[in-house]
Parts: structure tokens; sequence; C-alpha cells
């Protein structure tokens, strides 16, 4: 007869945590041995993940958000807390961290720390404006106050509504413009429904921001609007008049 002996099965776990990994390896420590262009876009989300879970380290867990947005960052910068929340080993903390970073990277897109950018003609504040709003799934409406060489002293957010309008205060616009001593001004607002068609009360809207700006001698440039399509420039098009 054989003796059986009560020897308790090793089963190696599905993933091995990032702690056991060799230290080169490891986000954190491979971003500051080698510097962050190093880094996969998987990588560079797990460190803000700073965990994952028991089932998967924060590299795997990064690289399934991904492919749930096929790869693209654009699109990954469009989830929001709730959607993040929605992949097992993401609470709210780590969706806060996640949204807080996207909404960072944006606002570096859209500012230049060594020059005011200044405006030449609607793709100048196309590419100011569209990291703040093209991917919006609400409307908000935005303001740029040129100097009189047409740098731009500040951007500024007027309003912020639901996915089918937002409200446009001309008395707020041109108090924002008097009141930073603004020479001219741009307004942009987004479509949500990525079409670029200005509807009637987009071109109503326009024409008393234009009528506004003549008698105070504070003219409006521009009016944008802006969607992941690209934009409606309504100068370009010969609105203005």
């Amino acid at each position: 007869m054989t003796k059986q002996t009560n020897i308790t099965p090793f089963y190696p776990p599905t993933q091995l945590p990032i702690r056991s990994w060799a230290e080169e390896d490891r986000p954190r420590e491979k971003l500051l041995l080698k510097g962050r262009h190093n880094l996969s876009n998987a990588e560079l989300i797990a460190i803000l993940l700073g965990s994952g879970s028991r089932q998967e380290s924060a590299v795997d867990l990064a690289k399934r958000i991904l492919n749930h947005v096929s790869n693209n960052l654009y699109e990954f910068g469009k989830l929001n807390i709730l959607d993040l929340m929605k992949f097992h080993g993401i609470g709210q903390a780590k969706a806060v961290s996640i949204c807080a970073a996207m909404e960072l990277s944006r606002r570096h897109q859209s500012s230049n720390p060594r020059e005011r950018p200044q405006i030449r003609s609607s793709i100048d504040a196309y590419n100011i404006l569209s990291p703040l709003i093209s991917d919006l799934l609400h409307e908000e409406c935005w303001l740029l106050l040129l100097n009189r060489a047409n740098y731009v002293l500040q951007s500024i957010r007027i309003s912020s509504g639901g996915t089918a309008g937002t409200i446009v205060d001309i008395k707020m616009i041109f108090g924002k413009a008097l009141e930073n001593k603004a020479s001219s001004i741009v307004v942009a607002h987004n479509h949500p429904s990525t079409s670029l068609q200005p509807s009637n009360d987009d071109i109503k809207l326009t024409q008393k921001l234009f009528k506004a700006g003549k008698i105070l001698d504070l003219p409006m440039l521009d009016h944008l609007i802006i969607s992941e399509k690209g934009y409606f420039s309504f100068a370009d098009e010969k609105y203005l008049k």
C-alpha cells in the first residue's frame, strides 16, 4: 500500500503583483530610471491608478481600459468618473485621479507659458479652444479676450449647459471684456452632437454679439462652433456684417 501524504497543492496566482516585478520594470521606477518617454500608455495610466486588484496588476487594468476604447487616447480622455468606475478595480478615488489628469492635459494643450498666443485666423482660435470643449458631452460657451495686437489676454468659460444648448449672456461677455480691458473678443461654443451647422439661435446670437461689439467699439472678431469633426467660423463664412 502506498502511503499518502497530505500535501497542499500550490496554484500560482493568475497575475503577479507589480511589487514582485524586477525594479526596472515597475512603472514608477522605470519612469525614474529611463524617463517618462520610455513608458507605454498603459504604464503611464498604471501610475495614475496606483494599484490594481487581486485579479490583475495596475498595468493589466490599464491595458483592459485602453482595449475598451480601441487603444485611442482621445476616446480614453472622454471617459468620465462613472464610466471608469464600471471597471473592476477602479473606485471613485482612482477615477477622480484619472479625470483630473485628463483635465490638466487639456489645459496644458491650450496654454503657452513662454508667450501669449496670437489670433491671426480662425484656426488659431480653434487650436486654443478645441482642447477645452471639442470632446465635451454638454455645451459650453468660451470667450477669448484679445489686446490690440490680437494676442490672447485670457480665456474664460462663460456658461455651461446641457446636451442641447447653454445660456449665453451678452452682458456678461462684454462685461468680462471691459473689466479686463480687452480690445476685441472671440466667442466659441461646442456642439456635442458633432454637427457644425449653425442653428437659427446661433445665427441670431452672433448677430447680436457683432452689433453690440460695434456699439461698444469692442469688436467680436469671430464666433466658432467646435466639435470633434472640426469647426465652423462665422467670420470665414461671411456672417459678420
